[in-house]
């Protein structure tokens, strides 16, 4: 690693962020994680699968320079001497151990998004990062389910509720049927507004308006937005909320979907129940975010314009849509080599 200076004790007053003033004094790699996590947390506002991706990342980086994770293992050294070609090395050498582009990219901005708070807290004498360019993004989308497969799947959820627990009638029954009918509203949910499952997993009871069929979102950055939803999911949902108590623990709160044992459900329950859910209905295997592609993918071929599917989505640059364009493109294609004589 090449010197970049001797250690920095202080960052000018004004441009320190706000309650940070302890940083300087994150002398060991657990120290300095729980700052930025703080940091992402609390000031970034981001998402708590982001901060767990960004400390990843980090964590990562840190054993790179040779920041093990023993105990009181300090990390100024490492930071006195970092810069740009040690960032460079680490990418690629994950780049030739076969990362992702898009898994690339990730860290380039974590690392950027550490470098700018450390070097404005003190610990870095530059920001190291400023220049470090992201891998171009492939813009490859995850494969979505056709219309008829989407139905396939909703339909197949559909009658494993109508048929669960009927054999019996007893309390473990009415548990098993009232899970069916949670997944089926879950399954109906996600693919109806396209949401997060982090998002879906936040909602709350007093988020769903089944007047005007609409749910209020919290998104990436706190962000929030509102999404409708049609005529399935709506009879999905109100069947779920008429057994949701059979599930609910005495502490459940207000948590619109609930796992078995009663409490807010997390995002590995979710993606089970998709996986499981693709499985029985025989359509190609995807998760919570396979169904909001297909959503998106849908919803833009039948017509929608691309702002409005970027308020659906919750994206907050409109380039990120158009990665959905390509879709109809195809389908384009599609029409036109069956209208066209010449095609």
């Amino acid at each position: 690693m090449s010197a970049q200076g001797g250690p920095v004790d202080s960052a000018p007053a004004d441009r320190r962020d706000p309650g940070a003033a302890d940083t300087t004094a994150c002398a060991t790699r657990a120290e300095l994680l729980d700052a930025f996590a703080r940091y992402l947390d609390l000031q970034r506002g981001l998402s708590a699968h982001t901060v767990r991706a960004y400390l990843g990342d980090l964590a990562d980086l840190l054993t790179f320079l040779g920041v093990g994770e023993a105990d009181g293992e300090p990390v100024g050294p490492a930071l006195d001497s970092l810069d740009l070609s040690d960032l460079r090395a680490w990418l690629a050498t994950m780049s030739a151990d076969g990362a992702a582009r898009a898994t690339l990219a990730r860290r380039s901005a974590a690392c950027r998004t550490f470098s700018t708070w450390a070097h404005r807290n003190g610990m870095l004498a530059a920001d190291v990062a400023a220049r470090l360019r992201s891998p171009r993004a492939d813009g490859r989308l995850p494969s979505v389910l056709t219309p008829a497969q989407a139905t396939a799947l909703l339909d197949a959820a559909a009658d494993v509720a109508a048929t669960a627990g009927a054999a019996t009638d007893d309390d473990a029954a009415a548990t098993t049927r009232a899970l069916a009918l949670r997944d089926r509203a879950i399954l109906e949910a996600l693919y109806a507004t396209g949401v997060r499952v982090s998002e879906l997993c936040a909602l709350d009871l007093g988020d769903v308006d089944a007047t005007r069929r609409t749910m209020r979102v919290l998104g990436k950055g706190n962000k929030e937005r509102t999404v409708p939803y049609g005529g399935p999911a709506a009879t999905a949902l109100e069947d779920w909320l008429a057994v949701r108590g059979a599930v609910a623990a005495s502490d459940a709160g207000a948590a619109l979907f609930l796992g078995a044992r009663g409490h807010r459900i997390g995002p590995r329950a979710v993606r089970e129940i998709v996986h499981r859910a693709a499985a029985r209905a025989d359509v190609p295997d995807l998760g919570p975010h396979g169904l909001r592609h297909s959503a998106a993918t849908h919803v833009l071929s039948g017509g929608a314009d691309l702002r409005s599917v970027q308020e659906l989505l919750g994206h907050s640059s409109l380039a990120t849509t158009q990665r959905y364009t390509h879709v109809s493109a195809e389908r384009l294609r599609a029409v036109y080599a069956q209208a066209f004589p010449r095609a």
